[in-house]
Order: structure tokens, then C-alpha cells, then sequence
């Protein structure tokens, strides 16, 4: 039973992480196509501005199963429904308080409960709230292009988004099994609050706007695998400096691939894979010092 094209005119859209960047802009973009949208974080950003009767605001902390699963209570209170999408839009890169390299935590690494953890378990709320009410229904998952490649600087940011792009391909058979499409779309760089409210961020990883897209663009990409139904259950969708596509689940080719002259501009410059790795290999060194 696919899900096929969609509209979302009167459709209930539940947005997690849609306090700023891509996933406002994608808040934005449902609400005029007619959606009543529900953005679920910790705060807004002062981009948010004021918002529409019909954008609920309702703070969620997606590391807490309890904070996802009154979402779809949400819903019903305000609308009536339980949503028509679910979209795992939170999610965090390499922050000082959960890392591989720095390695401060004791008992978990929060970012995997950010990053793995809350998408998986909204996308198990979500087939209950569906099968509960007989809904067809959408859940997008925020992957990333670091989801197929290699990330040494940023290697659990890497691994929570190899698990993504894993998780969804897996999910593939649930749309002709129950009607829910569960898609994940795969940036590159996007220009948003991550990269561009943090100096020292943006220096070590050396994030630079001309290779970076804007997220208004990734919100109408992933606007397009939730209401297409060309975009079958399963699709990792990517988006980059290149263009979009969608990924195989083999034998892919990097994004750019034997065109030289585009890709010139594009790379990473080498100082600053330099710089991404310095801090690495201090800490390296500082093992090899260290007593067990």
C-alpha cells in the first residue's frame, strides 16, 4: 500500500530540531504548502520571529523517550489527529560535551542519543501513532553525506549517520507492508547556525560558505521526499554543492566525481583537514602518556 504523492494541505507535521536552521526553514516551507506544523525543541531561535496560529511551538528534548512520545499527544490535543510526518530533524556535530576525541563522558555518548537514538525511536512512536489511527503516513530522518564516507575528524558524528542511512534502507519494505515511507535525506555542508555562530567551529573544521548550501534549499529537497511518491520508502536522498540524487545501495561515486574543474573550490583546502586533525593528535599524544 505506497503511500504515493501526498499533499499537505490540513496534514499535521511534527518537526524535531525545527527551532532553527534547515529544519525551520522546512517548518516554514510545509506551512505554506497548508500544513499545521509542530516544531518540536528546546528553544527557537530569534529567526523563528513570531509564529503562525497554525506553527505550534512545544519544547522537546529528543535525548528523552518520554519528551518524543508526548509529541503525538500534542497532536491530538491541538488538532484532533496524530500527525500525517514525522521529521527527525535534531541533531548535533561534534560538540565539546559529546565527542569521540575529547572523550569527556562516563557512561554514554549523548550524541549517539541525540543523533541514532531519537530518530529510531520517533520512527517506532510514529508506525504506533499510524497503526493506531489508520493513517498512510511520512517519516523524514535527517542523515547527512558523512553517512557514506569517512569523517576522522569528526568520527562519531560519521558512525550516528552511517547508522541512519543503515536504519532507513532497512525500513524499506514498510511502505508495501503498512503504508508509512520512512526517507532520509543527505546533506553536504549547509550554511546554518552551526557552523557560522561558532568561530572556533568554523576555523578547525574549516567550513567555508563557498562550498556550503543553504538550508531553504535541503528544506525543499526533503519537502520533495515527503510529497513525491516516486520516493519510495528506503530512499536516501542526497543533496549537495553538485546537485541531488539518490543513492544506490551499492557502488556509489563520490558527489562531483570526474569533474575536476567543479570540484576545484570544493575540496576541504588541506591546511584545514590539518588544523581538524591537530587537536587529534594532541590528545593521541596525551594518551600515550596517560596511566590506566
Amino acid at each position: 500500500m505506497p503511500v504515493g504523492d501526498i499533499s499537505l494541505r490540513g496534514k499535521i507535521v511534527v518537526v524535531t530540531g525545527g527551532g532553527s536552521g534547515i529544519h525551520l526553514a522546512l517548518c516554514k516551507a510545509a506551512h505554506i504548502q497548508g500544513a499545521k506544523v509542530i516544531i518540536a525543541d528546546l528553544k527557537l531561535s530569534e529567526d523563528a520571529g513570531s509564529l503562525d496560529e497554525n506553527i505550534l511551538f512545544h519544547q522537546c528534548d529528543v535525548s528523552k523517550w518520554s519528551d518524543l512520545e508526548e509529541l503525538t499527544r500534542v497532536a491530538l490535543r491541538s488538532y484532533g489527529e496524530v500527525p500525517d510526518v514525522f521529521v527527525a530533524g535534531a541533531g548535533v556535530f561534534e560538540p565539546t560535551w559529546s565527542n569521540f576525541w575529547d572523550d569527556t563522558e562516563e557512561e554514554t555518548y549523548k550524541a549517539v542519543q541525540i543523533n541514532v537514538n531519537h530518530p529510531i525511536k520517533l520512527t517506532r512512536l510514529a508506525i504506533r501513532a499510524f497503526k493506531s489511527s489508520g493513517k498512510k503516513g511520512v517519516v523524514l530522518i535527517m542523515a547527512s553525506l558523512a553517512g557514506y564516507s569517512s569523517q576522522f575528524p569528526a568520527p562519531l558524528y560519521s558512525a550516528t549517520k552511517h547508522a541512519l542511512v543503515g536504519f532507513t534502507k532497512s525500513m524499506q519494505p514498510l511502505e508495501e507492508l503498512a503504508g508509512i515511507k520512512v526517507v532520509a535525506i543527505c546533506p553536504s555542508i549547509v550554511k546554518t547556525p552551526l557552523w557560522t555562530s561558532d568561530p572556533n567551529h568554523t576555523a578547525r573544521y574549516g567550513y567555508s560558505d563557498s562550498y556550503a548550501i543553504s538550508a531553504e534549499d535541503v528544506a525543499k529537497a526533503e519537502l520533495k521526499l515527503i510529497t513525491e511518491g516516486r520516493y519510495g520508502g528506503g530512499t536516501i536522498y542526497e543533496i549537495s554543492l553538485f546537485g541531488e540524487r539518490v543513492i544506490p545501495e551499492w557502488n556509489i561515486q563520490p558527489p562531483g566525481h570526474g569533474t575536476a574543474e567543479t570540484m576545484r573550490g570544493a575540496e576541504v583546502p588541506k591546511e584545514a583537514i590539518e588544523r581538524a586533525i591537530r587537536p587529534i593528535q594532541e590528545i593521541l599524544l596525551a594518551d600515550s602518556e596517560s596511566k590506566l
